[in-house]
């Protein structure tokens, strides 16, 4: 009988089985998955579940709260804060990220005509975006001193009286305006930047030689172009302006008065400002926050739709 030589081969076995694509993709969407469900979905589910239940510190520990369905947001809205809250939140959002979008555009117009020390002057703008918060806050409340505040120095300085930033109910709102611009700045510097980078430069040297001047050049070929990029600056703004909390607690506490609390600021006074807590309402107010970006959400998804359609 012959033999066949294997030339050092190993005799053949079962067959390895590769594991399968699904169950690969699902393994590394594992921690993804987990994370979202942690930190986002379960914090979601439980905050309606408190906005339906009638939660105090003894019934929060034992979790027999009571089922008020939506008595907390009856509740909400009823409460004289309620109006001026949401106005605050109203002004101080749409004030807050066009100046932020006006002067970012401004700025990343400014930079695109790549001048020398551009990039170093564009990094220093970055600086209130790098910052922590708690940092910002805290200088904006000092430099806002009615006292000893550099604001108010300044316009001594130049002989104008001087003005109570953080303690006049006519003055409050516009000082924490005023500061999250300028934090808000950078943000739309480096994204509107970067979307000025992606306009080709022909179309610009082809309406200078058709005679266009630049308000034409910049209404007829930057701002179209720029409009994805604008709308998705705008929602992100405006998500991230409907939830200012820290800013505003650390400069004035939502006061004098009600003057600067918006519904962020009171959904943290009710649940966490008080030795006797309401957690319900303070749930139900967060609740509303996160429907209002829920329909701008909605709402910039169907307008890309059509855009594209």
């Amino acid at each position: 009988m012959t033999v066949i030589p294997t030339h050092g081969r190993p005799a053949a076995g079962p067959a390895r089985r590769r594991p399968r694509p699904r169950l690969t993709a699902w393994l590394f969407l594992a921690p993804l998955l987990v994370y979202l469900v942690a930190f986002y979905a379960y914090p979601l589910v439980r905050n309606v579940e408190l906005s339906l239940r009638d939660y105090t510190l003894r019934s929060f520990v034992q979790g027999d709260a009571p089922f008020t369905g939506l008595e907390n947001y009856r509740q909400v809205l009823d409460d004289p804060t309620f109006l001026p809250a949401a106005r605050n939140t109203l002004v101080f959002t749409l004030v807050s990220i066009l100046l932020q979008y006006g002067i970012g555009l401004a700025l990343a117009i400014f930079f695109h005509q790549n001048f020398r020390l551009a990039a170093t002057l564009r990094a220093l703008f970055l600086v209130p975006w790098l910052l922590p918060l708690i940092v910002s806050a805290s200088t904006w409340s000092w430099m806002l001193n009615s006292e000893t505040g550099v604001v108010n120095s300044a316009l001594g300085a130049f002989g104008l009286p001087a003005i109570d930033w953080l303690t006049s109910p006519d003055w409050s709102l516009t000082a924490v305006t005023l500061a999250n611009v300028w934090i808000g700045i950078p943000f739309n510097l480096v994204i509107l930047h970067s979307g000025l980078q992606n306009i080709p430069t022909e179309l610009y040297e082809a309406a200078a030689l058709d005679g266009a001047g630049g308000w034409q050049r910049f209404r007829l070929i930057t701002l179209p172009l720029l409009r994805p990029v604008s709308a998705i600056t705008l929602l992100l703004g405006l998500v991230y302006t409907l939830k200012v909390f820290d800013l505003i607690w650390i400069t004035t506490r939502g006061g004098p008065g009600d003057s600067s609390t918006t519904l962020a600021t009171w959904s943290y006074d009710l649940g966490f400002g008080s030795l006797t807590p309401h957690f319900g309402p303070g749930a139900a107010v967060g609740n509303l926050l996160i429907l209002l970006a829920l329909a701008f959400g909605l709402a910039h998804i169907r307008a890309q739709r059509r855009q594209q359609a």
